[in-house]
């Protein structure tokens, strides 16, 4: 709980500083993620390659122009991340972790109302909640539980992300379709139980921004 309280007092900060207090466009960003998990159960075994989750994400977004064509975007966003291990016998192991993802991406864009975008950046997350959907078989060489009486997995999520897409301008209001690629640096794993697993997701969403103060570079 301490953590948790310490999570949400970053992002209070974040939401009351000046330059946020400039921000240009807020909206929501909404869709689909799809996860994959690669892992080590020992040191010197091959990585082991597994399906993930797929699940709705959704989020708040905060968008400032810095410059007619670039900009910095905050997110605070709902995400579920996990895996889905299967056997020859087509037996399930299946675990879902629910995150809070707060993404900080820098935007660049390229065109006038139609417009392409990448976007490039860093993400923070923390854990909110982890269940066991199916767990058919047991083995070694497995991944363990995470939504376990006893299980303690890391909390922290951090990473980077990178994406692309288009969008469209009506007025002051944005409507922009993007395929976003994230891969985590954090280790979920703190019982020692496997020796190394990484996680990487994809997503496809849509946006809806509204533009709530005029860009600087307009009034120059």
């Amino acid at each position: 709980m301490p953590k948790l309280k310490f999570f949400w007092g970053v992002i209070l900060l974040l939401l009351l500083t000046h330059e946020l207090a400039a921000q240009t466009s807020v909206g929501f960003r909404g869709g689909y993620s799809i996860s994959n998990v690669s892992y080590r159960a020992s040191p010197g075994s091959r990585t082991e390659r597994v399906g993930g989750v797929t699940a709705p994400t959704y989020s708040l977004v905060i968008e400032q122009f810095l410059a007619k064509n670039a900009g910095a975007q905050l997110e605070i966003q709902y995400l579920q991340l996990g895996y889905t291990q299967r056997d020859t016998l087509d037996r399930t192991n299946q675990s879902r972790l629910n995150y809070i993802k707060v993404p900080l991406m820098s935007n660049f864009y390229f065109g006038n109302r139609g417009r392409f975008h990448i976007k490039i950046g860093t993400h923070v997350g923390y854990l909110m909640s982890a269940s066991d959907e199916s767990r058919e078989y047991e083995g070694s060489t497995l991944i363990p539980t995470y939504g376990g009486e006893n299980d303690r997995p890391n909390k922290i999520l951090y990473g980077l992300s990178a994406g692309a897409g288009l969008s469209n301008l009506f007025g002051k209001s944005t409507l922009a379709g993007e395929v976003r690629f994230s891969y985590d640096f954090n280790r979920l794993e703190a019982q020692n139980r496997i020796f190394d697993m990484t996680s990487t997701n994809l997503e496809v969403t849509l946006s809806y921004l509204f533009q709530v103060v005029k860009p600087k570079w307009k009034n120059e």
